[in-house]
């Protein structure tokens, strides 16, 4: 790495947390993210986290069926977030690492409130920063959340970890002929509704210039290899000349 120390924001989905029950948390997953966490930390690279929450409640899922109000739903998931990032907080910690929960809703016994100036002195300090309750505002996604809070806290970039190598034209899991996109501009992932992130997250991607890469945060050094500069791996979206 140069001298430079490199600032990025890792998005997690909830979903990835739960491993095979798909739902709640395996502790097997808490480890092994912490550890790949850890070799960013050693290379002195400065981390903020978001998780979403579909392991233990969607809002949009919640709502369905009109009983709860979409409103009330997406409050359900926020704090469904809360409970990931404690989780992740523990891990980590347990792993020996520093780390702060910043809630986007206050709630004075389990986290700190969100506060921009705090987060970046908890990242100059060497520490980890959660920031729990995406946006604090409902019908906002964590992706959302996760670009916002990655462009306020000046990150290099936002790595979305997800379970497949990259961006793919169409759905890998449902189609054999789909193709692996390496590179993309902002532009062609919103006009071709190809789902990177929620087109209000590419877009606030796009107008602050903040590269979105995609990758398999099950291949072990993927991360590291990321922030070092290899590509081969992974999916960039990001300015086209």
């Amino acid at each position: 790495m140069n001298n430079k120390r490199k600032r990025v924001l890792v998005k997690f989905s909830g979903e990835a947390l739960a491993g095979e029950n798909g739902f709640g948390i395996e502790n097997s997953i808490l480890k092994y993210i912490a550890s790949e966490i850890k070799s960013l930390i050693k290379e002195n690279v400065e981390v903020g986290i978001v998780i979403g929450g579909g392991n233990i409640i969607r809002g949009v899922s919640a709502a369905r069926d009109g009983l709860i109000k979409r409103t009330s739903g997406d409050h359900m998931g926020m704090l469904a977030t809360v409970i990931n990032s404690i989780a992740m907080q523990e891990a980590l910690e347990s792993a020996g690492l520093d780390v702060r929960v910043q809630s986007a809703i206050q709630m004075e016994a389990f986290c700190e409130t969100y506060i921009m100036r705090r987060a970046h002195r908890h990242l100059e300090k060497g520490r980890i920063v959660i920031f729990a309750c995406g946006t604090g505002n409902p019908y906002f996604t964590t992706d959302t959340a996760a670009t916002l809070r990655a462009v306020e806290i000046q990150a290099d970039m936002i790595i979305k970890a997800t379970k497949v190598d990259g961006i793919y034209d169409k759905d890998p899991n449902r189609f054999d002929d789909a193709v692996m996109l390496n590179e993309l501009g902002y532009e062609r992932a919103l006009h071709d509704n190809i789902k990177v992130m929620d087109d209000t997250a590419i877009a606030l991607a796009k107008d602050n210039a903040l590269p979105i890469v995609v990758c398999n945060m099950f291949k072990e050094g993927n991360l590291l290899k990321i922030i070092q500069g290899d590509m081969s791996l992974c999916s960039i979206v990001k300015n086209q000349d």
